[in-house]
This record gives C-alpha cells, structure tokens and sequence, in this order.
C-alpha cells in the first residue's frame, strides 16, 4: 500500500511492515577480561516493537539466567528474523508467562496465521480481551510451529476438517455491463444461495 503526502513524499507498507512487534535475534556475551578473555555468547529469540526494545529484553532476561547484566556485558548483534514462507498458513503454538492480578500464570495458547508475527499480534490482542493483560506482563517462553495433530484447542481444530467450506450464503447479484445497470427493477432478486 501506498500513500501519498501533501509533499509529495510517499511510503509503502509491506506485510512485515504491518506487525507491530517482530521477532529479533539477540546474541551477546560479557565484557572480555583477563580471566576470561574469550567469555561466551548467549543468543535469544525475542518478540519487541523496535531493535531498542528487543536490546532491553534481552538485557532483561539474560541477568535473570546468567551472571551478566547490561553494566558488564555487551550486545555482538542483533537481526530480525523474517519468515521463509509468509504466505503459507501454519498452526502456531505459544508458551508464555503472564503477570495477573493474583500473580504469576503459565498458560498455552494455540493461533493460526500466515507468520509467527501474525500469531504474536494475535497473542497480544486476544490477552488483552479475554484477560486484560498489559503487553509489559506478558513473557514469550517458547514458540513452535505445530502439526495438525498436536493441536488441541477446538477453536484451531475446526479448522482441519477435510471438507472446510466457506458459504456465501448472501450473494449480490450485480449486473455485467455498466449499461444494464438500474436503480429498480421489475423483479425481486434472489439473494440466498442454498
């Protein structure tokens, strides 16, 4: 999609454009010292708006596993991770840990989408109705892409049904020419199609 300014400035928004959080790949490692010249690298997956965001939770993360922290560590890369096929639909499954009103809930929740992004948007939106969870109390464990057959929740198996159809059950019957179109006509049209 494009637009256009007053300027005369334009910009398109591609797909990946459109999520609003995206899945970054984080790698860093302490501060080289004396004792420890070449320390390890650690790498993590995490769902954030922007790359800065995606820096502050790895930071966030990190300190909680591992003896370093933002003071006396330092960030090697950070790449956002696109997906291979974004126009293929999957069964996507997401372990998170949420911050309630009574405490802390491991829950699984289970999307379709054509991306990982799209079923993390999903994530996002539907805690924030059913739960009204905050984006800030809301922890990604673990995502993967699941099979037909690991699926469990009846919203997602629905739709796996080898005879899936999507009826039109009310159809606009239009003209096909510019020419026989009219504002009334001498019979009443037959909307249903059963």
């Amino acid at each position: 999609r494009e637009e256009a300014f007053e300027s005369g400035h334009t910009y398109s928004t591609t797909m990946a454009e459109s999520f609003k959080y995206h899945q970054y790949q984080v790698v860093g490692r302490h501060i080289p010292t004396e004792s420890d010249p070449s320390p390890s690298l650690f790498r993590m997956k995490v769902w954030a708006v922007d790359e800065v965001c995606a820096r502050s939770k790895f930071w966030y993360f990190i300190k909680r596993i591992k003896r370093v922290k933002k003071a006396n560590g330092q960030i090697i890369a950070v790449n956002e991770i696109f997906e291979k096929n974004p126009t293929e639909i999957n069964n996507y499954g997401v372990w998170i840990r949420v911050l309630s009103r009574t405490g802390y809930y491991n829950m699984f929740k289970e999307y379709r989408d054509v991306t990982m992004n799209g079923a993390i948007d999903q994530l996002y939106q539907d805690l924030a109705a059913r739960h009204r969870l905050r984006s800030s109390s809301i922890q990604i464990i673990k995502t993967k892409v699941l099979a037909d057959d690991e699926c469990k929740r009846p919203n997602i198996l629905q739709f796996h049904a080898d005879n899936l159809a999507f009826p039109l059950p009310h159809k606009v019957c239009r003209p096909s020419e510019k020419k026989y179109r009219s504002t009334f006509k001498a019979s009443r049209p037959n909307m249903a199609l059963f």
